[in-house]
């Protein structure tokens, strides 16, 4: 008798939690009830997605974090802000999920209070708001969640089956309560028509990451973006010297030409960002101005240190030692010479991009031949220059025949191309394979995650440009890579005891339905409850 009162006060407690009131039901509309569990469902599913994306944005939240901050001017790490949104809208519509389905199977009222009613219509229009903002200003970042879905299509396989199988209990409630054959047989085809999807979708993806070990290419070579930008401040030499000490052999920077044609390293059309600027009185007011604008003696007065320990761009700056943090405050904006003569003395290679000044600047259209001369008088050897911009290529070409020539751009027919650097969103799996079966190398930036360059490396990419440069130079092997008969026996066993669960979960619920017409609650309770661990015993 314990148990049973129990039972009913927390079905009670609940039901109060649901309705905002612990009073006695009273009567309401079931059909309005069944929608507004639905759309509780619905809206759950809405913002589980929402977070997924979320976390998949995280790989290129920096460059949103540095358009935002040359809009407005101020700095913020947005993805923390993104990620918390997201989990406090999904923990209280899983809330809601949950009560509700406690509730359905007790055979409790679901009577949802009005605030409840406002909150997850809230939360459906603030994630609705999020979808449309990312499609009109971020399109791109659709086709990195695409990737993700194919990278984790196998592990979202299993997580769903398990989810539809647990839904059962609700449905299987409903299912037999429910007095309208064309609306049961409705749900019941629904269900079915989902649960048959799930168990064959397997079918009809493909991750990379589901092949034998022995097929595997080798891990894809790491290229500094900027340097090792989570290590010290981008584009200055502590960066380049981060790079060199984690293992890496090429370095990836930004080149601009200034009024008195000294080709320097700045990846922002401004100096906002990365220097100290706004403290120098004589400079302050050319903040907005191109950092080509200023004279290499004005740029050599700025700091480029400062503003990595204010802002903590990567949210790394504990990694630093209080060496570091010194070294962080001399930080200057370095010379294309002084970055070539470091790399010639490392025999470390460079790429970069190649900024063009703007109209009316006395370099505007000889930029190109600044930047080759430069490069030219440091006596680099020619093979560790890495050229990708399409500015001159033909008289780059001539004039430094030992560069190697990088295309920013797929082939097109009839190309002889020895090596492309595209984004990662740019190139499907199947492009990849087919450019290195035709030895074509293949960089791909921006990969900053584990998952996204466990995927790419499935999918063959000979290297990658990174941020996380001291993250992913430990990877061992891909985190997703999966043997196909392993997925095909974990993919059979996960299908084939879901359907068996399904099954016991509608008989379940039709016994429970019985026992509830033949009368005391009570008993519903303690007998169900005795059933479920008889048939607990007979499947173990």
């Amino acid at each position: 008798m314990a148990r049973e009162t129990l039972c009913s006060s927390c079905a009670l407690c609940l039901g109060g939690f649901h309705s905002c009131s612990c009073k006695k039901a009273k009567k309401t509309n079931p059909t309005c009830e069944c929608i507004w569990v639905l759309l509780i469902f619905l809206i759950f599913f809405f913002t589980m997605i929402w977070m997924y994306i979320t976390l998949i944005l995280r790989n290129d939240i920096h460059n949103f974090n540095e358009e935002i901050f040359r809009l407005l001017g101020c700095w913020q790490d947005w993805s923390v802000v993104l990620i918390i949104v997201a989990a406090i809208l999904l923990s209280y519509c899983a809330l809601l999920v949950l009560l509700s389905m406690v509730l359905v199977v007790c055979a409790r009222p679901l009577r949802l209070h009005c605030v409840h009613k406002v909150l997850i219509i809230f939360c459906a229009a603030l994630v609705s708001l999020g979808m449309i903002g990312l499609d009109i200003k971020w399109k791109i970042e659709w086709a990195a969640v695409a990737i993700s879905l194919q990278a984790t299509s196998p592990f979202l396989h299993i997580g769903a089956v398990i989810g539809v199988s647990a839904l059962a209990w609700v449905l299987a409630g409903y299912f037999w309560e429910t007095k309208g054959k064309v609306l049961k047989g409705l749900v019941l085809v629904m269900y079915v028509l989902l649960v048959c999807a799930l168990f064959v979708s397997p079918i009809f993806t493909a991750s990379p990451c589901v092949m034998k070990a022995s097929d595997l290419h080798p891990k894809p070579k790491i290229i500094g973006h900027r340097g090792a930008p989570m290590l010290a401040p981008e584009n200055t030499m502590m960066s380049f010297q981060k790079m060199v000490e984690s293992g890496g052999t090429v370095f990836e920077t930004d080149v601009s030409v200034s009024l008195d044609g000294i080709p320097f390293l700045m990846h922002d059309e401004t100096l906002r960002r990365t220097t100290n600027i706004k403290k120098f009185a004589e400079l302050w007011f050319r903040d907005g101005e191109n950092c080509t604008n200023f004279t290499w003696n004005d740029l050599r007065k700025l700091n480029a240190g400062d503003w990595f320990l204010e802002r903590n761009p990567f949210g790394t700056n504990n990694l630093l030692s209080a060496a570091d943090h010194e070294e962080v405050k001399k930080q200057k904006i370095p010379s294309l010479e002084e970055i070539v003569n470091a790399c010639r003395d490392r025999n470390i290679s460079l790429i970069f991009d190649l900024r063009q000044p703007p109209p009316g600047h006395p370099y505007n259209e000889s930029f190109v031949n600044v930047t080759v001369s430069a490069i030219l008088n440091t006596s680099i050897s020619e093979e560790l220059i890495f050229w990708l911009p399409d500015d001159n290529r033909e008289e780059v070409m001539k004039r430094a025949p030992g560069f190697r020539q990088i295309y920013g751009r797929k082939r097109m027919k009839n190309d002889t191309l020895d090596a492309v650097n595209l984004s990662y969103t740019n190139l499907s799996v199947a492009e990849i394979r087919s450019y290195r079966k035709d030895n074509i190398s293949v960089n791909l930036f921006v990969v900053n995650e584990a998952w996204l360059f466990s995927h790419l490396w499935c999918a063959g990419a000979t290297s990658v440009t990174s941020n996380a440069f001291h993250l992913l130079k430990d990877l061992k092997r891909p985190i997703w890579l999966m043997d196909p008969d392993n997925y095909l026996i974990i993919w059979i066993v996960a299908d084939v005891v879901a359907f068996i669960h399904i099954i016991w979960a509608f008989a379940i619920q039709k016994k429970c339905l019985q026992r509830r017409e033949e009368g005391n609650v009570f008993t519903i309770i303690r007998d169900c409850a005795a059933d479920e661990d008889r048939e607990s015993g007979l499947l173990m």
